[in-house]
């Protein structure tokens, strides 16, 4: 189970949720590659994606030298699952419910 705590601290901040993206849109990346566009050191943005590994945002995989890092979407479908998801079904029944009365309408 993810620790939700972890994970919000993490999305708190606006750099944290770039490295994000940026995994997101690259697939896996290695630190250089992600220090590239942000305006910190190599050791701010290492600090950064400690935070994320703690988390379970991100993982890391190592080939040879290189370590790289993927994005794990798991605690961010599991934040989704427990809060937003239950939203959603309620509002997908409404929006079906009123679609159902629209349709009885118009066969009048």
């Amino acid at each position: 189970m993810t620790d939700v705590d972890a994970v919000f601290r993490a999305l708190a901040d606006p750099t944290r949720r770039r490295i994000l993206d940026r995994l997101h849109e690259q697939g896996e990346s290695t630190l250089g590659a992600l220090c590239e566009g942000l305006d910190m050191s190599r050791q701010a943005v290492s600090k950064h994606l400690a935070q994320l590994e703690a988390a379970g945002l991100v993982t890391t995989l190592r080939r040879g030298r290189e370590k790289l890092h993927h994005l794990d979407p798991v605690p961010i479908q599991e934040i989704h699952d427990r809060w937003i998801g239950k939203f959603e079904r309620s509002r997908v029944q409404a929006v079906t419910a009123l679609r159902a009365a629209l349709e009885e309408h118009d066969e009048q």
